[in-house]
């Protein structure tokens, strides 16, 4: 391959002026200069040697993305509407700001662990960090991190010194918010369905049972669905799952992706949604705004999420401190058609 140097010495330049225009350093180079080098770079077909720029400049330019996900959604998390807006929204951030992308994805945090600790990265965005996975990440991995949905010990994580941001929301209010709108519709057997209680699922769960108690609702442990999130126990569980549901009016879903799939299960088990079942979700995704009853959630903006973690992890890159360690997005209830209002039947 050509180098910088046969470079310059064919357009009788110094290479200082060819590896400015190559990298982009134009301030002090001419538009004529600028325009005579890129021809002859398309013309020869010059690849930059990132590998040899980024050992000069001891950075890789490549930020690590970590999924930690349960090992029954591992073999297809990224089918999950949610996941694929949300790592768009980095990808194309990322782009932009002229760095790469390297995923891993994994339910075992010592092989997240094992792995992070090997990669020559800039820094990392994780996603749903539990207990104290981000500790244990934070004495492996010393470099600039931001964190994604994440609920852990913030407080610890401060006394240890590590420097850091979380990007997620207000999932408990949300939760609650959700709720109280199907009990304003008269609802009062109302049922929550997830995958389990714990991280932001746990948070949603919390506030819908805060939501039944202010409203002077007892909550039944019957009402809490547990479904399992596997390729072939997906359609079992929801299908069990819906025989235990005659006993509500409405059900309130921990994302769009398990609300549209308890939509389908139900045309399957000729149930109406919402004449006799409602259901509600949360995410607002794209998928979700496409079922039919269209679905009533709660909106959250997934792909600016993305944005707004990456531009944090360059700042923090570029020897910025974060101006806050918690940046919490606001939410807003999403009215469709998949709630029934029973106060209207009453009358």
């Amino acid at each position: 391959m050509i180098t910088i140097k046969q470079i310059a010495e064919t357009l009788n330049m110094s290479t200082t002026t060819v590896s400015n225009v190559i990298h982009g350093k134009t301030k002090e180079v001419s538009k004529e200069t600028i325009e005579r080098v890129q021809k002859y770079l398309e013309e020869v077909h010059y690849v930059p040697n990132l590998t040899a720029r980024n050992l000069a400049q001891n950075q890789s330019n490549i930020i690590g993305i970590v999924l930690k996900t349960s090992e029954k959604r591992y073999t297809h998390i990224l089918c999950d509407p949610f996941v694929s807006e949300m790592l768009g929204g980095i990808e194309r951030a990322i782009r932009e700001a002229g760095y790469y992308m390297m995923l891993y994805i994994s339910e075992d945090i010592t092989e997240i662990i094992k792995h992070v600790a090997s990669w020559n990265v800039d820094g990392l965005i994780l996603f749903w960090m539990q207990d104290d996975d981000a500790i244990r990440v934070y004495k492996r991995f010393k470099k600039p991190v931001v964190y994604v949905d994440t609920y852990v010990n913030w407080n610890y994580i401060e006394e240890i010194g590590q420097t850091y941001v979380n990007v997620g929301l207000t999932d408990e209010k949300a939760a609650k918010e959700a709720v109280q709108y199907l009990i304003k519709n008269g609802h009062k057997k109302i049922g929550y369905l997830s995958e389990q209680k714990s991280g932001v699922n746990l948070r949603r769960f919390v506030g819908y049972k805060s939501a039944l108690e202010e409203a002077g609702i007892r909550f039944s442990e019957n009402w809490y669905y547990e479904l399992d999130p596997t390729i072939d126990g997906i359609d079992r569980s929801l299908t069990r799952i819906t025989r235990r549901m005659r006993d509500i009016t409405a059900v309130f879903c921990s994302s769009d992706n398990f609300a549209g799939m308890l939509m389908n299960t139900c045309i399957n088990q000729g149930i109406k949604v919402p004449q006799e079942l409602s259901i509600m979700g949360f995410d607002d995704n794209q998928n979700g705004r496409l079922f039919r009853p269209a679905l009533t959630t709660i909106h959250q903006d997934i792909t600016e999420k993305g944005v707004i973690a990456t531009k944090e992890l360059i700042k923090m890159i570029n020897g910025k401190v974060p101006k806050e360690h918690q940046i919490i997005m606001g939410t807003k209830l999403i009215e469709r058609d998949s709630v029934l209002n029973l106060n209207k039947n009453e009358m």
